[in-house]
């Protein structure tokens, strides 16, 4: 269901998750609320200034700046936490926030129903762009890595598509965590740990 354009420094982990119920329904566990709260919480990996190097030289390879408002997400979640500026979402986006800001690895979490196959993760055009809010806003992808569907791009590594985003009534999802080789098999423990944190939950993972 998923294709991968080759690139010499992409290592991902990809997983499609099933909720108990809508995600609207769903208690995000206090072991998420916990982690998504301080960079201090107990945690089997933690940022630091070589994964945020690496991660930037991953998405940088294509030509796209990974710099100001166009940074990597794991960084601006740092930045929130820090700030007590990292609100809750849903289940599924608490649990993608918090293994991001503690494995330092960017993560995009879409709505699996509401794209539309085939899938494939390759480097965007000139041109392609999307909006990433309810307020309409734009990012410009070129050169940049993302997950895209049939109608186009619609997650990365800075900022998800606001068309495949979840919702209250989201029951399945696709998770992909966009790990580098300079960070041999961080990506794999970093999906494992997050995969098991939504086991806690009830969900289902593949």
């Amino acid at each position: 269901m998923l294709t991968i354009e080759p690139h010499p420094l992409l290592e991902i982990a990809t997983f499609v998750t099933t909720f108990p119920a809508a995600l609207g329904l769903v208690a995000t566990s206090d072991a998420i609320r916990a982690l998504a709260a301080s960079l201090e919480a107990p945690a089997p990996l933690h940022p630091d200034e070589a994964v945020r190097a690496a991660v930037r030289d991953l998405l940088r390879h294509g030509g796209y700046k990974p710099t100001g408002r166009g940074k990597p997400s794991a960084e601006y979640l740092i930045r929130a936490v820090g700030e007590s500026a990292l609100g809750a979402i849903n289940a599924a986006v608490d649990a993608c926030n918090a293994v991001s800001l503690h494995s330092g690895l960017p993560i995009s979490v879409i709505d699996l129903d509401r794209a539309r196959p085939p899938l494939r993760i390759g480097v965007a055009p000139a041109g392609a762009r999307y909006v990433f809010n309810a307020g309409g806003q734009e990012i410009d992808l070129a050169g940049l890595l993302c997950l895209a569907d049939a109608e186009g791009p619609c997650a990365n590594a800075v900022k998800d598509s606001h068309r495949t985003k979840t919702t209250p009534e989201t029951t399945r999802t696709l998770s992909v965590v966009w790990g580098t080789r300079a960070l041999p098999g961080r990506a794999v423990a970093t999906a494992a740990w997050y995969r098991d944190l939504l086991g806690e939950m009830g969900a289902t993972t593949e």
